[in-house]
């Protein structure tokens, strides 16, 4: 089959063409529940436990009320059920105050369906999220599915839709795929981090046995300027050099270390916290230097300059060099 290619990547999905930011996601997976009965058959299922003609069924995207601000999905079946979907990509959450609007959207608030319901849809899973949001805003409940849980009904829909319906469906499922974590697949950064010598404060195990025992290593979620999407590749760096290379295997968001870690860690933590699964370390064969890099700094770096650079700040700035090219 020809190959297609957009600026050096290849296509492999209509779905790419529209990109892989929030909306295009979103408006893609519309268009598959629109296109495919079999698929939002499964969906309303999941989420309601809809076992009725899906005919009148109506999704709308963008739905726009003075005040209240613009919706992702909604899913509306006249006198029976009212769902309003807001999509985030990762683990960002929408703020109460967001859910709160469109809770009091006049169309959702004096729609005479029996059943209402807000779905928030990111990589979040059930736990994470009932732990973030409260599960009833003004009477109308909070849900939570996942882009996985997406990925699956897609692929389970595909066993009883016609053949159009699985051709969509196998291209969405593509698209999906690619996005569904956070993880850039195809970036050879590395997030080159500086391990202390200690511990944690609380703990009995050390920063460094986190790394070269536990194959975890963990950060606040998103604040002071850490990743809010996991690396492909990280690096350690300590007593003035590269240690190891790892890539990212799987990551999770908790709250409380105790579900990772057990024992040797303290009790439950006041914000959220992401942890990488570690895979098995590499390294250049060669010493890399830190060279000129602050103590505590953090760095990226392209993959193989780590292996051709004699410290990891000229990896740093060769890496930035071809950035701005």
């Amino acid at each position: 089959m020809t190959k297609l290619l957009l600026r050096n990547r290849e296509i492999k999905s209509v779905f790419q063409l529209l990109g892989h930011h929030e909306n295009d996601i979103t408006y893609s997976v519309a268009w598959g529940l629109a296109q495919c009965p079999s698929f939002l058959r499964l969906l309303l299922q999941k989420i309601i436990n809809w076992q009725g003609d899906l005919t009148e069924v109506e999704i709308t995207m963008q739905g726009y009320e003075k005040n209240q601000g613009y919706t992702d999905i909604e899913i509306k079946l006249q006198g029976h059920f009212h769902l309003i979907i807001e999509a985030k990509r990762g683990w960002n959450l929408p703020d109460i105050t967001q859910l709160q609007k469109y809770v009091n959207r006049e169309s959702f608030k004096n729609s005479l369906c029996m059943l209402k319901k807000i779905v928030v849809l990111s990589e979040c899973s059930k736990t994470y999220l009932e732990s973030q949001l409260p599960s009833v805003i003004d009477k109308v409940s909070v849900d939570a599915l996942s882009w996985k849980n997406i990925h699956e009904l897609s692929e389970t829909a595909q066993k009883t839709g016609t053949h159009a319906e699985k051709r969509l469906l196998r291209e969405l499922n593509q698209y999906l795929g690619s996005l569904m974590t956070m993880q850039k697949r195809d970036s050879n950064l590395v997030y080159v981090v500086s391990i202390g010598a200690g511990s944690p404060e609380g703990w009995s195990i050390t920063w460094r046995e986190i790394v070269t025992s536990k194959k975890r290593y963990f950060h606040p979620y998103g604040g002071k300027s850490w990743p809010k999407e996991p690396p492909n590749y990280i690096a350690f760096r300590y007593d003035g050099k590269l240690q190891s290379i790892h890539h990212v295997e799987g990551y999770e968001i908790v709250t409380n270390m105790k579900t990772v870690f057990g024992e040797q860690s303290k009790d439950e933590i006041t914000e959220p916290y992401i942890v990488y699964k570690l895979g098995v370390p590499f390294s250049p064969k060669e010493e890399v230097k830190s060279g000129n890099i602050f103590r505590g700094a953090r760095v990226w770096c392209m993959l193989d300059t780590l292996f051709t650079s004699s410290t990891i700040s000229d990896a740093r700035d060769l890496t930035e060099k071809r950035l701005t090219l």
